[in-house]
């Protein structure tokens, strides 16, 4: 009993909110945020300037992302395919690619930048990411080959399934 009046008064005697330090890592700097700070939304918020063309992107694409997801966007038994699945949702076959799927182009941008290429992501430059964006689109039908595709187009782009998906109707909690 008086080991535990000897704790309680021990404890209480501790200030709250006394943070114990144990000289790890350093106090985040605006920097340290910003460098963390990647999101891209829907509507093109936080796309870094740059730009590209489908034209362009084939060759980062041929380098970098052919190797698993097939020259054409095709996939593999191990990588999806990003091309194709059209008119395929409604199928009890549905095929999920970025043509069929996906909702914004901007997200495409967004997952491409932050994940691929597989074996070294993030590693793309903001204007090689435009470029492989481009030609992922290129290859689904949604732009041009010549096409720019920048932080100011792609956001305008409708994708095929835009509507396809329910709004979320519960309040945003921050």
């Amino acid at each position: 009993m008086i080991l535990c009046i000897v704790i309680i008064v021990a404890a209480a005697t501790v200030p709250i909110g006394t943070a114990t330090r144990y000289n790890l890592g350093h106090p985040a700097t605006a920097g340290d945020i910003k460098a963390c700070d990647i999101s891209v939304a829907p509507d093109g918020a936080g796309l870094p300037e740059g730009s590209g063309t489908a034209l362009q992107g084939r060759a980062v694409y041929e380098a970098q992302c052919a190797i698993c997801h097939g020259a054409r966007g095709e996939g593999n038994a191990d990588y999806p395919p990003l091309a194709g699945g059209r008119g395929t949702l409604n199928t009890d076959k549905a095929v999920l690619t970025v043509g069929s799927y996906w909702p914004y182009a901007t997200t495409v941008w967004d997952y491409i930048h932050r994940a691929m290429p597989y074996r070294n992501p993030g590693s793309l430059t903001p204007n090689e990411v435009y470029s492989v964006t481009a030609y992922v689109l290129f290859m689904n039908g949604i732009v041009g080959l010549r096409d720019q595709v920048t932080a100011k187009s792609i956001p305008a782009l409708k994708m095929p399934n835009r509507d396809g998906f329910v709004p979320d109707p519960r309040p945003d909690v921050k």
